[in-house]
């Protein structure tokens, strides 16, 4: 069996003699290495494909020698991957005479300029790798910031470290920990005046005689109240010129007589203790609890007693004080309770439409006068001896306005 060993053109597939250095057909280059005598990094083309002179070299492939398959009439080479056999050169025998061998049209030659891409991904690049650690980040500054913006700021916070949404009212990121600003933290919805101060007070006027309604923001440290003051009711006739003062001590509200004729009355809750000579309220009228009379037995000079309705035994009496101070019914208790009303009672007032049916209960018990409210409709009224803390929703009269007291709480 004939073997003819030559180069197969890795353009055309041209069969070639061994020790060609250019195809015959399409003048491709048959050379494994171009070697190149110059120093700067230039294109070469090794077997077909691009390659860059001037680089570190790769490691040296083996050279493979090209096997030519026996049998083929048009003695065309086919090149397969095997270690080259060592020797002495061997003749080449010339093709017999047969068909042209099939050609492949020449493929177009590489460019050995290289073109900006290539000579872009030659070029060495420097990449600058520091050893400091980096700068630490340092929280962005509010002080810039309107307070409706720090508003928004505050309620829809990113943390400034991972960008991670911080709820309202956390002091640290949930996610790396990060410390929230303090001016998002105490950033506060704002009031839109001083009257919304929870800190204050004001008084409603309940019953004003055609001023219903309106309020007094209590926001100063001291409101006098009469026919001239902070507070003014001129057209009361049973205000004082300068009847009551609401201040403030110690954060809490406080009213005290600025030695009215008429007082200041303040609703009771439930029952407090009383003493003998002390005034209250009750629908529209006015009581002052008394101690018993004691009548004298006595004769005259001609030995007649004077007549009297039967004597009860009594703890205590109320009498009815009438304008000017005159004093209008008065009753003595029954044992040791007295009741006052519309109706039913030990003493009604069925003309008085702000008194309900049983109203309020005055009893002894123990040696002490206890004032119960029963639950009325309009309250019962204690005038106060000077001075009295004031709580949300106190009621106070004041000649013939009454206030109630709000806690903005």
């Amino acid at each position: 069996m004939d073997l003819e060993i030559g180069i197969a053109c890795g353009a055309c597939d041209t069969y070639n003699p061994m020790g060609s250095v250019r195809c015959s057909a399409c003048d491709h280059d048959l050379s494994l290495f171009i070697k190149t005598s110059t120093s700067q990094p230039r294109m070469t083309t090794l077997r077909g494909r691009t390659a860059i002179q001037g680089a570190p070299a790769p490691e040296p492939a083996p050279v493979l020698a090209p096997v030519i398959t026996p049998g083929l009439a048009s003695k065309t080479a086919v090149t397969q991957s095997m270690p080259a056999v060592r020797g002495p050169r061997p003749t080449p025998t010339v093709p017999a005479p047969g068909p042209a061998p099939s050609r492949r049209p020449p493929a177009p030659d590489l460019p050995l300029a290289p073109t900006p891409e290539l000579r872009e991904s030659a070029e060495p690049r420097l990449r600058v790798i520091s050893t400091s650690p980096p700068a630490r980040k340092q929280p962005p500054s509010y002080a810039h910031l309107s307070q409706e913006e720090l508003m928004d700021q505050a309620k829809h916070y990113l943390c400034w470290q991972c960008y991670t949404p911080v709820p309202s009212g956390h002091k640290f990121c949930g996610r790396c920990g990060a410390e929230v600003p303090a001016e998002i933290i105490n950033a506060r919805t704002v009031y839109f005046s001083d009257m919304q101060n929870p800190a204050k007070a004001r008084l409603v006027l309940i019953r004003g005689e055609g001023m219903d309604g309106l309020a007094y923001h209590l926001k100063m440290e001291q409101h006098v109240v009469g026919r001239k003051g902070q507070i003014p009711f001129p057209e009361d006739v049973f205000v004082s010129p300068k009847h009551a003062n609401f201040f403030y001590r110690d954060g809490r509200l406080v009213v005290r007589d600025e030695g009215s004729l008429n007082g200041v009355y303040l609703r009771i809750r439930g029952t407090i203790e009383v003493t003998a000579g002390d005034t209250f309220r009750a629908g529209d009228q006015v009581f002052r609890v008394e101690p018993p009379i004691k009548i004298a037995e006595s004769q005259d000079p001609e030995g007649t007693f004077f007549y009297t309705s039967p004597k009860y035994n009594s703890a205590f009496r109320i009498s009815q004080l009438l304008l000017g101070g005159a004093v209008g019914m008065a009753v003595c208790a029954r044992g040791n309770s007295l009741q006052l009303g519309r109706e039913g009672s030990d003493l009604n007032f069925p003309a008085d439409i702000f008194m309900s049916g049983s109203h309020c209960r005055i009893e002894e018990s123990g040696g002490r006068l206890l004032l119960t409210d029963l639950n009325s409709r309009n309250g019962t009224y204690v005038r106060i001896k000077a001075e009295h803390e004031l709580t949300h929703g106190d009621y106070v009269f004041i000649g013939r306005k009454l206030m109630r007291v709000e806690m903005n709480v």
